[in-house]
């Protein structure tokens, strides 16, 4: 047996819950090495080119896939929900871009958990499905552990600037893109999904990009690769995280996602979080392990 086979065996073996909770692990990951990154690279692009580029990278990163799989790959059941979900896509995508150069990367990190709550609620909502009341705690918990990073801000009673409100306004439409994604599983592989994505996504951008449209350094063009790389592993994740289970399971998970943007932050600009981040971040990933614990024990009882 190979290397690949025995690990996919094992990873089976873990039952749908922790598999999911795994990918969206990755999946955190990934996106926080993206924020980080094309945070950077704001300083010197127009949002929307950087929006354009990130995607564009994205499919030229993924054309191995496509050479090694052929081009059934490409082959989608359903046109009509694809570009209906990369349409969405593309707007919450733009919103987070705008804002994301004016917002420091562990703020925009904690915004971006409220899309949990959105994901929770649509699920129940369009796919029916039922969330034990512990997946409801671990969220629960994993929200108020957000509250307390956001805790300064509230404490001094600052009004959220238009960046921060627009990263909130940008949480529902990326929910909804997302349960899109989840109907588009019944028809299109993992694959399919993110191909046609990085491509729909490049295309709808690419006007507005082309208007704001700004030099290129042998640079940004290095760190475009990282991006597309990084983002096309990410929604990757993601859809096997979807793929796996239902949607409120995998969320707590995506709450570690602050611990690697505060380590990035501190890295790159030398942030240091105040200390209801950190204690933010234990209560998050508490609620995380916890979840985990939980599921672990059911799946075992299970077998």
């Amino acid at each position: 047996m190979s290397f690949s086979e025995e690990a996919a065996r094992r990873t089976e073996a873990l039952g749908p819950a922790i598999r999911g909770m795994l990918w969206m692990t990755l999946c955190g990951l990934c996106f926080a090495g993206l924020n980080a990154t094309t945070r950077v690279i704001t300083a010197d692009l127009h949002s929307w080119q950087t929006v354009c580029l990130r995607y564009a990278f994205g499919a030229l990163v993924m054309l191995p896939l496509v050479l090694r799989a052929g081009m059934g790959v490409l082959r989608t059941n359903n046109l009509g929900l694809q570009v209906a979900r990369c349409a969405v896509h593309s707007l919450g995508t733009g919103m987070w871009f705008l804002a994301l150069p004016l917002v420091p990367l562990a703020e925009i990190t904690a915004i971006s958990f409220t899309s949990p709550i959105f994901l929770a609620i649509g699920g129940i909502l369009f796919f029916g499905e039922k969330v034990r009341n512990e997946r409801w705690i671990a969220i629960g918990v994993g929200f108020l552990g957000v509250m307390l990073v956001l805790y300064p801000k509230l404490e001094q009673g600052i009004a959220a600037n238009w960046a921060s409100l627009l990263l909130v306004a940008a949480a529902p439409v990326s929910a909804g893109s997302y349960l899109l994604a989840k109907r588009l599983m019944r028809y299109d592989k993992t694959e399919t999904i993110v191909l046609w994505q990085a491509m729909l996504v490049a295309l709808f951008t690419l006007p507005f990009a082309l208007y704001f449209w700004r030099p290129m350094t042998p640079t940004l063009l290095a760190m475009f690769i990282v991006v597309g790389i990084l983002g096309s592993a990410g929604h990757y994740a993601l859809n096997r995280s979807l793929k796996a289970t239902d949607i409120a399971a995998t969320q707590p998970a995506r709450f570690l996602e602050l611990v690697w943007a505060s380590v990035l932050g501190f890295l790159i600009w030398s942030d240091v979080p105040p200390v209801w981040t950190f204690a933010g971040a234990m209560v998050i990933f508490s609620a995380t392990t916890w979840i985990a614990r939980r599921e672990a024990i059911a799946a075992r009882g299970a077998r």
